[in-house]
């Protein structure tokens, strides 16, 4: 290309800009590339590292102060953005003895992987449920919650928010109820009694429109499904054992928005390389984990967390024995066509 074609061309384009207009041929390479490059880095938070600074956090702030007290989980490769992945918030929440952090309630739906319940709870929508070790619980769009501790000692969890998807569409509201924490309406466990047990009302509704009806996967009933898929049928070569959370109604993942699952590995197995579009984070529960990131080796152990980008290679192996919680944005991919994955 000769200066005078190039100097006549940004004469052209220096036309375009008052008129808010912009030549697509400039920029097309980069709106439309031939496959996803994840700005977003493999990487893994310990959680010996994380715990004393989050208990440091306690002793510094109430849960009311803060409304949530979480230490962000930042992908390194995009700091101050408070995304673990493109599209997912993440991080570590701790409640101190006789607190409570106050209900409110969001467009963002938020799922909670207890890592310590010693006895603390979450209440949702007028039903309260303790948190215990590996439970996964949701908080549905726009349901009302708070959690609190009546014990004496600590509760922490990791949260996986949607906030990143749904503030892309600027769709994002808050409330905050007038009280502190909300009143009960419905006995512990009834959710689970209603649509949790083979069973379910002669005319089923989710009170969270397409989230379950169910708010709390309790890890002491979905370890030991998982365990016994493990004693009776052979590993997926890329996947390991995995049973994914259901919503009830429908069959389809839990959250419309976020996909759940759990899954086992036992000691020295590796799954196959493979690759997909949903940015995908891991909360380690059981054993110890050694993970091929895009060439990368990460080691992850209890209550570590995990993320993978995406359109990132991994092979997973299990140095010890190994039960591991996944949450990706599969679930929203997959219900506008464009989830995609590669093995090996």
């Amino acid at each position: 290309m000769t200066d005078a074609v190039t100097e006549t061309r940004r004469k052209y384009y220096d036309t375009l800009a008052p008129q808010a207009l912009a030549p697509l041929w400039e920029v097309l390479k980069g709106l439309v590339p031939a496959e996803p490059k994840s700005k977003f880095a493999p990487h893994v938070w310990q959680f010996a590292k994380a715990k004393p600074l989050l208990m440091e956090a306690g002793s510094l702030l109430t849960a009311e102060e803060a409304e949530r007290r979480v230490l962000v989980l930042e992908n390194p490769a995009m700091p101050g953005g408070s995304r673990i992945t493109a599209t997912m918030y993440a991080g570590y929440q701790l409640i101190m003895p006789g607190e409570i952090a106050p209900a409110h309630r969001h467009t963002a739906s938020a799922l909670r992987m207890v890592l310590e319940g010693n006895g603390g709870y979450t209440a949702v929508a007028g039903e309260k449920t303790p948190m215990s070790r590996g439970d996964f619980i949701i908080t549905p769009s726009w349901g009302w919650h708070d959690h609190g501790q009546e014990n004496q000692s600590p509760v922490i969890w990791v949260d996986g928010l949607d906030l990143h998807m749904v503030n892309f569409y600027e769709a994002a509201f808050m409330d905050h109820m007038n009280d502190k924490s909300q009143i009960l309406t419905k006995s512990i466990g009834q959710s689970v009694a209603e649509y949790g047990s083979g069973l379910g009302p002669m005319k089923p509704h989710s009170p969270f429109g397409l989230t379950t009806p169910i708010f709390n996967y309790t890890y002491d009933r979905s370890r030991p499904a998982l365990m016994q898929v493990a004693e009776n049928t052979d590993p997926d070569p890329h996947l390991g054992y995995a049973l994914r959370y259901l919503n009830p109604l429908t069959g389809d993942w839990a959250m419309p928005t976020i996909a759940a699952w759990l899954s086992h590995l036992p000691k020295g197995f590796e799954t196959k390389a493979m690759r997909s579009t949903d940015g995908r984070s891991i909360v380690v529960l059981e054993g110890e984990l050694t993970l091929d990131l895009d060439g990368k080796t990460f080691t992850a152990g209890e209550s570590d967390v995990v993320a993978i980008p995406s359109w990132v290679w991994s092979r997973i192996r299990a140095s010890k024995d190994a039960v591991f919680f996944s949450f990706s944005d599969r679930a929203a991919q997959e219900k506008i066509g464009i989830y995609r994955e590669e093995r090996q």
